[in-house]
């Protein structure tokens, strides 16, 4: 599946652009698979590295990681960069729901 057919789905898709090299984004990691228990099949959660993606990560204009965004048919409904606590995430997934 494409990046673009996964962000195209009917249920929200929280995308992580982050970096090997980022302190933060290892913070992230263990978060988002905690978010992941959470949500279940209600929402995709997908890692995109910007130093192996750096078309795609252009494109998004992401300029610091780790870059959080939650698409739904392919539409941006949330962006923001820094770390962010399961909860909060898991609260704007069910908001976009």
């Amino acid at each position: 599946m494409t990046f673009q057919e996964i962000i195209n789905q009917d249920k929200p898709v929280l995308v992580d652009f982050f970096a090997t090299w980022c302190g933060p984004c290892k913070m992230q990691t263990p978060i988002l698979q905690e978010l992941k228990q959470k949500v279940g099949e209600d929402a995709d959660i997908l890692k995109i590295d910007v130093d192996q993606n750096q078309n795609l990560a252009a494109h998004y204009q992401i300029r610091s990681v780790p870059t959080l965004m939650i698409f739904k048919k392919g539409e941006i409904k949330w962006r923001q960069s820094g770390v962010f606590p399961a909860e909060q995430l898991e609260r704007l997934i069910n908001e976009n729901k």
